[in-house]
């Protein structure tokens, strides 16, 4: 394949570009045409776009780059994860941002205002000057140019390549980007897809397994300032091998797809896998990211390390980690203070966090020492009912507000750099937002289907939860989620106050339910339901783009690749069967049970339809009867 590709017949150019047009209108994503390259090997770069793509193969155009990928199964993609894709290459230049200004160096995004900043000459602050000084001009690093003092960057599981292309064709300030995948396939379309876009002084492509590489990596300058891994499925493998090999202050970036194991499905995998039990929850997908910060610290200790998470994101049918590691004994020391179990209630859905370690500052020297409890009895307060233990996790902020908004400011700065720019906008809004120091939250149809009562709207619980004097915030990893400061038995008695404007038919309830138990309680205190202003937040008034519709048919996670070639067929049909755990019935057998219940027309004598009639049909015009011959007259 890759001898075949070197070659770019361009008698295939208008056959390509109509293969991608029909990719593009089956798998959602836009045709757009990618702005023409300058310099002497603009015109090589543009035929071998156009002829990039031989038979069985499709070329793929996202943000800057192009890849050719094959139509089989051997190699995995998946066009959804591009809002991935394209947040992780603002996260990396917002820190390349950050690294290299320390250095005297600034970047120089393609589209983005210059930024003045001053660098200050450290020899003259010494001396009490902070006046820049005119003999050290500011050095700059561009796109796609080797930068000497620059970043290392490895994507450890490369697959087509197309993140670490993108890394170089859109991240200035980089020195190298090792693109490294464990199949000699997958590395040869990386070799391909190097060459067309023309990138080769940047990325190199490398045959090895991903642990084995950032093991030979762990000492010193060997070590690399970014990691990627983006695996099929649970990264739990690669961790103790990545938070050796990034560097002192590097950034380290996860994927996980197994949001079962972490959602509380299968709670033993999740501890085999991450050392943590999982608990079904409606909180599930912030517990999710708080379990992989847990696992990824954890393994950090071990080492003398520890973490600092810059952004944690749930979205889709994946989250994603974005944190750095340093080292550091005594840091090491207070990880355990930021470690917690949760105590959940089977019942009401009430929790509670209960703190692993203690860390206590006295004067001057911090004396840490094990945590006390539990915060709850054998049975809730409130209904009476069990506790679930889940747990540990990180129980510490999950993002840095203040590095979220220089990636939220260089978005706003440069809207059309990513085609996801509107949906990376609005959910850096949603996160900025959040109650940083407030871990989990409730969602509006727990708390009504608890005492089974109508849904307060979103502004008028976060109303109430204000003017009871509580902090209150939604999240981004649910839609009708409330993240707030309140203590459970509040929170109840805000929900009492709504059912007395909304009352349940008390007599209906069993007494063994939670919500008899809840009900039977007065509230000791009066709620106020009245909208304040305050109540909705900036992101959900200004209409921005924070939750994502479904993108195309079947966008889930999508089959491991294949080194045989296209998906099998029985795999095709149970990925059909297992789509929704309904069964859809066919046509044939959907009219043959429609048919079993006449509409109310027929029990009337009236259809138009006569014993053709069935439950669901569209309106018939009536039916003219011929009108009958002279031969049939009497």
């Amino acid at each position: 394949m890759s001898a075949r590709a070197a070659l770019w017949l361009p008698l295939a150019g208008r056959r390509t570009q109509s293969r991608f047009r029909s990719f593009c209108q089956t798998s959602g994503m836009e045709a757009t045409r990618v702005p023409p390259r300058e310099g002497p090997d603009a015109a090589d770069m543009e035929n071998g776009a156009q002829a990039g793509a031989g038979l069985g193969e499709t070329v793929i155009s996202e943000g800057a780059a192009r890849i050719v990928f094959p139509n089989s199964n051997e190699v995995f993609y998946n066009p959804v994860q591009e809002f991935n894709r394209d947040l992780t290459c603002a996260v990396i230049t917002e820190f390349a941002r950050i690294q290299l200004l320390s250095k005297g160096i600034q970047i120089e995004v393609p589209g983005e205002e210059k930024l003045q900043k001053v660098i200050v000459n450290l020899a003259e602050s010494e001396e009490g000057s902070m006046e820049p000084s005119s003999r050290d001009q500011p050095r700059t690093a561009t796109v796609g140019n080797v930068c000497e003092e620059g970043l290392s960057v490895l994507e450890g599981l490369a697959a087509s390549g197309l993140r670490s292309i993108r890394f170089a064709k859109e991240v200035p300030g980089l020195r190298t980007v090792i693109a490294n995948d464990a199949s000699a396939r997958a590395v040869d379309l990386i070799r391909c897809n190097i060459q067309l876009n023309n990138v080769s002084h940047l990325v190199q492509p490398n045959l090895a397994d991903a642990r084995q590489l950032m093991y030979e990596h762990q000492r010193g300058s060997q070590r690399f300032d970014v990691i990627d891994l983006d695996p099929y499925g649970s990264p739990a493998i690669f961790l103790d091998a990545a938070v050796q090999a990034v560097s002192e202050g590097g950034l380290l970036c996860v994927t996980c797809t197994d949001m079962a194991v972490m959602a509380g499905n299968s709670s033993e995998t999740c501890y085999s896998k991450y050392g943590a039990m999982s608990i079904k929850s409606k909180a599930c997908h912030e517990m999710a990211l708080r379990i992989v910060l847990h696992s990824l610290d954890l393994r950090a200790n071990c080492y003398q390390r520890y973490i600092v998470p810059l952004l944690s994101i749930s979205a889709d049918f994946y989250i994603r980690v974005f944190v750095r590691v340093y080292t550091g004994q005594a840091k090491v020391k207070a990880s355990a203070s930021k470690q917690g179990f949760v105590f959940q209630c089977v019942g009401c859905g009430s929790f509670h966090l209960q703190r692993l370690g203690k860390a206590v500052n006295n004067g001057g020297r911090m004396k840490f020492s094990a945590a006390t409890g539990p915060p709850v009895g054998s049975e809730c307060e409130h209904c009476g009912q069990r506790h679930q233990l889940g747990g540990p996790l990180w129980a510490e902020p999950i993002h840095d507000l203040d590095f979220v908004g220089q990636v939220l400011a260089a978005i706003s700065r440069n809207p059309r750099h990513f085609r996801t720019a509107a949906r990376i906008r609005g959910v850096l809004s949603m996160v900025t937002e959040e109650l940083p120091d407030v871990p989990l939250y409730y969602t509006l149809d727990q708390l009504s289907s608890t005492i089974h009562c109508n849904t307060p709207s979103l502004l008028q619980l976060r109303s109430a939860l204000l003017h009871a004097g509580f902090r209150v915030s939604l999240s981004h990893a649910c839609k009708n989620a409330v993240k707030t400061d309140v203590p459970p038995s509040v929170l109840w008695d805000i929900m009492r106050c709504w059912e007395k404007e909304n009352p349940v038919k008390r007599e209906r309830l069993s007494e063994t339910s939670p919500a008899f138990h809840i009900l039977k309680v007065e509230p000791r205190l009066q709620a106020n339901f009245s909208i304040r202003n305050d109540a909705n937040p900036s992101s959900r008034q200004q209409g921005l783009q924070r939750f994502q519709a479904n993108p195309e048919a079947n966008w889930g996670p999508k089959a491991r690749a294949r080194s045989g070639g296209k998906t099998p067929l029985e795999l095709v049909e149970k990925q059909q069967q297992l789509q929704s755990k309904r069964k859809q019935p066919s046509k044939d057998q959907a009219t043959e049970k429609l048919k079993a219940f006449p509409c109310k027309k027929f029990k009337q004598g009236t259809c138009l339809l006569g014993d053709e009639c069935c439950y669901s049909h569209s309106p018939e015009e009536p039916r003219i009867q011929p009108e009958p011959s002279l031969g049939s007259l009497p």
